[in-house]
């Protein structure tokens, strides 16, 4: 019997099944229409038959083999799905739980139920079943910076649905840093004209690693970002923006000088990896420009919550330029961490004016937390406990458990193996909320993401074998409630595995990288500057 990931709350198996037929037939209610689609799409997609949809007020045709009914008892993302031999019947009181009932049941069928096109597979089937489930987090998510390497929005698109297949239900989308500006802003086209591309990028992970002396860019248009925000919404996924500032700037910098701190400033983006102490000065001119921006993404982005980032801000050119001191004394700041305080605040507040909450990294911490502010644990679970206790809400994220960039495992044969060693079993281990918290200060953990930084992750077979199937791990540590044990979530992942084959994905296997996961030479650990440069030379030598 096909088994459920993420694991259900409630699930009981009675002898029989049920057949899907070339004459099947969907109905649902209004409010699930949705939910509905997507699944006469897969359906379609995988089985060739039509599977007319039936759209009525009360959801119950009882006709139909499949039915997707509204139940108001229900909580937002729950739902109920019963299969018996002559029919399916889908209950939720939402269309996000429509959604998650939805991914449930085509988990129910044979794996090839995932394939892009049609496949002679026998009978399609499911068990005879009743699953009751609901997630133990509202937050439940994936960051994917697109900034170090840029995903074409087809990229983006197919990861959505690689989040819905997991039922997590919100992508937070990483579009501006020191390496590239990737979102069209039309009240400053230089963002993109100049921000959006650079002449070269480090390869490897160690310090004074060579460049590849080849151009590198892209941006996402207006409207390709309403396709994208649209894609996610009809499948149950919210869409996070993240600008970054103060830090991580230099792209914006590049395109517009005077938003830079002193008179000498890039003309490009940055081309190597690590902490850039580029950064934004502090002028009102400054906010004036980045409210502008954030105005542009309000618009853009539905979501309640827009990222400022925050992080990894050194302050060394507020320290050295004696017009940042001057403006530090008259904005009565004593230090340059409440400067940066001061400036995460204005933009606070700017979004607090257009009705969205500021999300940052745990840095806003440091120098006095903007009001209203959430934060994104990623330091460990420092920040999650310090800003639990101050009374603002946590998105967990810590980068020793679901850095899904981190290697997983010692093997010389990692693709460029950086951080920690991250393993599924670890993964499967994440917990957003502090032991240290009493259940006053747990409530404002609104649970946790897995994040995929692209410095060394150039195209779509990389971030599979990054994400998957660490990111299955994560998906169930975030939507099951009750204890966790990683021999039982073990066959059920090797069950999912099924799945991921059929859909396409390139994960990585268990007992290691395959020869065409390995990037030869590009080792962080083991190649220096000279052996890179070497390297680039081979490279360009024989391309000449």
């Amino acid at each position: 019997m096909p088994t459920l990931l993420p694991r259900p709350a409630s699930q009981t198996t009675s002898p029989g099944e049920f057949v899907l037929t070339a004459d099947a037939t969907l109905s649902a209610h209004p409010d699930l229409v949705q939910p509905a689609l997507r699944l006469q799409e897969r359906l379609r997609a995988a089985t060739g038959f039509v599977l007319p949809l039936n759209v009525s007020d009360t959801g119950s045709d009882v006709t139909a083999s499949i039915r997707l009914g509204l139940d108001p008892t229900l909580a937002v993302e729950a739902f109920e799905l019963e299969t018996t031999p002559g029919s399916v019947h889908l209950m939720a009181s939402s269309e996000r739980g429509g959604h998650w009932g939805v991914q449930a049941l085509l988990q129910l069928f044979p794996a090839a139920v995932y394939r892009r096109s049609a496949v002679a597979t026998g009978a399609w089937t499911t068990p005879v079943t009743h699953v009751q489930d609901a997630p133990k987090f509202p937050w439940r998510g994936a960051m994917l910076d697109v900034v170090r390497h840029f995903a074409p929005t087809r990229d983006v698109l197919r990861f959505i649905d690689l989040l819905a297949m997991h039922r997590l239900n919100t992508l937070h989308l990483h579009l501006t840093d020191d390496q590239g500006w990737r979102v069209e802003i039309a009240r400053y086209p230089r963002l993109t004209e100049v921000g959006g591309w650079r002449p070269e990028t480090q390869v490897g992970a160690a310090h004074g690693s060579a460049t590849d002396g080849r151009p590198h860019g892209g941006f996402y248009t207006q409207d390709d970002i309403r396709e994208i925000v649209a894609y996610a919404g009809a499948r149950g996924i919210t869409v996070v923006p993240e600008i970054e500032l103060p830090g991580h700037a230099q792209a914006a910098v590049a395109a517009y000088p005077e938003l830079g701190v002193g008179d000498s400033a890039p003309t490009t983006p940055w081309t190597l990896w690590g902490i850039n102490p580029v950064i934004f000065n502090v002028e009102e001119s400054t906010i004036r420009f980045l409210s502008d921006v954030l105005d542009e993404i309000v618009d853009l982005f539905p979501s309640e919550y827009i990222c400022i980032g925050g992080d990894e801000c050194p302050k060394i050119q507020w320290i050295e330029d004696e017009r940042t001191q001057d403006r530090m004394r008259e904005l009565g700041v004593h230090d340059e961490e409440e400067l940066q305080s001061w400036f995460v605040s204005r933009i606070g507040q700017h979004l607090a004016s257009r009705g969205r909450k500021l999300l940052g990294w745990d840095e806003i911490l440091e120098g006095g937390l903007a009001d209203g502010a959430t934060v994104l644990s990623w330091r460990g679970k420092v920040g999650a406990v310090t800003a639990a206790r101050s009374g603002h809400d946590v998105v967990a994220c810590p980068e020793d458990t679901v850095y899904l960039d981190y290697r997983e495992s010692d093997l010389d044969s990692e693709p460029i193996p950086t951080g920690t060693v991250t393993t599924v079993e670890k993964a499967y281990s994440f917990d957003p909320v502090p032991a240290e918290l009493d259940a006053d200060e747990a409530r404002h953990v609104l649970g946790g993401q897995a994040n995929l930084w692209t410095e060394h992750i150039d195209s779509m077979r990389g971030l599979d074998y990054r994400a998957f199937p660490r990111l299955s791990a994560v998906a169930e540590a975030l939507w099951s409630s009750g204890d966790r044990d990683y021999s039982e979530f073990a066959p059920r992942l090797t069950e999912h595995l099924a799945r991921l084959d059929a859909a396409g994905v390139e994960y990585r296997p268990a007992d290691g990288p395959r020869p065409w996961h390995e990037r030869p030479g590009v080792s962080g650990r083991t190649r220096s500057a000279e052996e890179s440069a070497a390297h680039l030379a081979k490279i360009t030598a024989n391309i000449g």
